[in-house]
């Protein structure tokens, strides 16, 4: 008996009870700006190699992405804050198996040393571990995890590290290498999402090829889901993402160069409730949540929606009924919904897909929505959003 006393005597040692993490699911609006700001000021088309350049990375959008990370990837919940001069992680993993619930709870101090972000210290729940020990262990699991490659690019194009309590930032000064690129790319997008990609778009091809005019969405994206994956969740993903591409008119590859040789889909508009818009909003919400979760996809619509009114094309709650009704749809296809696969065996109609937009505000310039609404928190605009939601749960796929 004495090898499980020793193993269930260590569990007790290396878990608590309780998380150290313990969040909600969501993405923060200033997140989603913040990282689109990031993006649009690194043109990487213009960057050689060995140049010099400096990010500045908000605490809040680290801790959002890591968190988001460890959700989708490890079933926890994490968190980073700035401490003084060092940066701490938190993670929190749910051991499902044992007969109460317990939590692997690790943290770790990441400090700069000589400019380079070291492990300082670490703890497992109560045992405290040397930053040399934590180091290794952390080396281990990325090897473990197939992303050593990844890793040692960053490692060689980060110069210097500095954590910022005050300003709440991190301060990352690197060298341009064109493999950061290409390492983003694998990380992002895996062997099997390749192939089910160009399985998408060929799919899209064929049949757009003998279409012309507008074309109600549900005519379309009911057989490219059911086309050539077998009702997967991953090629499901890959298909609307493929549709988020032909609709906002960017092309695949941006995000991968080999897709400049696959079949071209035929521009056609395609209509959600009689409106383009409409149809382009549903779409890209529906890629984002299917990629990224609902609340990133929630996030990002109402940010545009913002934009929007600041730029002049005005405030439109129909649209972001839209994005609503979209992002839901992308996580029942995320999580390969019976639902939804039940769905599908007939061709979806607007009504199946969206809510009604009757009477939702349009339009409204960035004046006229703070003067009838103030702000996202406000008790008027929260009347209308839950308007939306009412309409949404009426709808027998989002009930």
């Amino acid at each position: 008996m004495l090898p499980p006393l020793l193993v269930a005597a260590l569990l007790l040692v290396i878990t608590d009870r309780q998380p150290l993490v313990s969040r909600s699911e969501g993405v923060a609006t200033g997140s989603i700006v913040e990282a689109r700001r990031l993006l649009a000021n690194r043109d990487s088309g213009r960057l050689q190699r060995a140049d010099e350049r400096t990010a500045i990375i908000s605490a809040a959008l680290l801790d959002t992405a890591i968190d988001h990370f460890a959700s989708h990837n490890l079933g926890a919940r994490a968190a980073f804050v700035i401490v003084g001069r060092s940066g701490e992680l938190r993670l929190s993993i749910p051991l499902r198996g044992l007969p109460d619930t317990r939590y692997l709870n690790l943290s770790a101090v990441i400090a700069a040393a000589d400019g380079r972000p070291r492990i300082a210290s670490a703890s497992l729940a109560a045992l405290p571990l040397p930053g040399w020990l934590a180091e290794a262990a952390a080396g281990q699991a990325i090897r473990a995890a197939g992303l050593a490659g990844q890793w040692q690019v960053a490692a060689r194009a980060v110069r210097r590290v500095d954590f910022d309590a005050a300003a709440s930032h991190v301060v990352v000064d690197y060298v341009w290498q064109p493999e950061l690129l290409e390492q983003l790319r694998s990380f992002a997008v895996t062997p099997a999402d390749t192939v089910d990609l160009r399985n998408a778009q060929a799919a899209l091809a064929g049949l757009l090829d003998h279409r012309a005019g507008v074309v109600p969405l549900g005519q379309v994206l009911t057989p490219l889901l059911g086309c050539c994956g077998g009702g997967s969740a991953g090629y499901g993903r890959a298909a609307l993402l493929v549709l988020a591409a032909h609709v906002s008119g960017n092309s695949l590859s941006r995000l991968l160069p080999e897709a400049r040789s696959w079949a071209r889909p035929r521009r056609v508009k395609l209509s959600l409730r009689g409106r383009h818009d409409s149809a382009q909003h549903f779409v890209v919400s529906a890629a984002l949540a299917a990629w990224a979760g609902e609340s990133a996809a929630d996030a990002i619509g109402l940010d545009k929606e913002m934009r929007d009114a600041r730029s002049g094309s005005g405030f439109s709650f129909a649209d972001l009924a839209a994005d609503r009704a979209g992002s839901r749809f992308g996580e029942l296809v995320a999580a390969n919904s019976p639902r939804l696969q039940a769905a599908l065996q007939r061709p979806l109609s607007d009504s199946d897909l969206a809510p009604s937009l009757a009477g939702l505000p349009e339009g409204l310039s960035a004046a006229e929505f703070e003067r009838r609404f103030g702000a996202p928190e406000s008790v008027d605009y929260r009347q209308v959003t839950s308007e939306i939601e009412r309409r949404l749960r009426a709808m027998p796929l989002y009930r």
